[in-house]
């Protein structure tokens, strides 16, 4: 192979490569920011971060957690947008080759981003309203066997819903996403990343509630839910897979709930 179809190859494996490796340093980035912030608070551990609970929260309060919900979605949401990101690069380079795909792609990523600091700021205020409940344990755990068991019913049966599956397919296939919603320029870029961001959202909305089960800042949780949703959106058999997983937290809920019903204090 040689000419111009020899050059755009290795263009296109060059820009692979950068974008690989700076959607991995966002990713890695956002997991030190974590990491440190869990280290920095007092009385707290790997596994779960202890949050002041003595005062009222103010505006400042909530713009710290606010913060602290976006970062933790772009660290657990960028490894598995990154097949739909360097996809969209490479159609994008293939489609306008004097063009600088790099610019156009960080733009798709704003857009996907700006749907998951949206989400961020509705996990925030979920936050706030748990805690000002006393449905939240210092380490942002919920207290409550039935909220606990709530969440975890309602993630399990989502798993089945065709919503769910939409969603997936959506996310599972990038290059027939990007085939059936291409949009030219930098605003359809946006528009593009922002519907991706959509899809992802509604595919893993119910899974990002969980946090609230074993703590929201409990990082071990948190990389356990990075991870599965990065097999549901990657693996082979993700949609399978998914769904067995909804079949473990239907029946995890049910027993919460049980143990609620046995103990209504709980």
């Amino acid at each position: 192979m040689t000419g111009p179809t020899a050059r755009l190859g290795a263009q296109l494996g060059h820009e692979r490569a950068v974008l690989g490796g700076g959607l991995l340093a966002i990713a890695g980035l956002a997991w030190l920011y974590l990491l440190r912030l869990a280290a920095a608070m007092p009385g707290t551990d790997m596994a779960g971060m202890a949050m002041p609970q003595a005062h009222p929260w103010g505006a400042v309060d909530l713009l710290f957690q606010f913060v602290m919900w976006a970062v933790m979605m772009i660290a657990m949401m960028t490894p598995a947008a990154s097949p739909m990101i360097l996809t969209f690069a490479m159609v994008y380079r293939r489609r306008r080759v004097q063009a600088r795909p790099v610019v156009s792609t960080g733009i798709f990523l704003l857009g996907y981003l700006v749907v998951w600091t949206a989400y961020a700021a509705l996990g925030a205020l979920g936050q706030w309203g748990l805690r000002a409940a006393g449905l939240l344990s210092p380490a942002l755990a919920s207290t409550s066997a039935l909220l606990g068991g709530g969440l975890l019913v309602a993630a399990g049966v989502f798993q089945w819903t065709p919503l769910k599956r939409a969603c997936l397919v959506g996310c599972r296939s990038p290059l027939t996403f990007l085939m059936t919603g291409w949009r030219e320029g930098r605003l359809g870029a946006f528009v593009m990343g922002l519907r991706h961001g959509a899809y992802c959202v509604g595919c893993c909305w119910g899974l990002m509630a969980l946090l609230f089960v074993a703590g929201v800042m409990n990082l071990v949780w948190v990389a356990t839910l990075a991870a599965f949703v990065l097999v549901e959106k990657l693996a082979p058999r993700g949609e399978a897979i998914g769904r067995l997983a909804g079949v473990a937290l239907l029946l995890a809920g049910l027993v919460v709930l049980a143990t609620a019903s046995s103990f209504p204090g709980g």
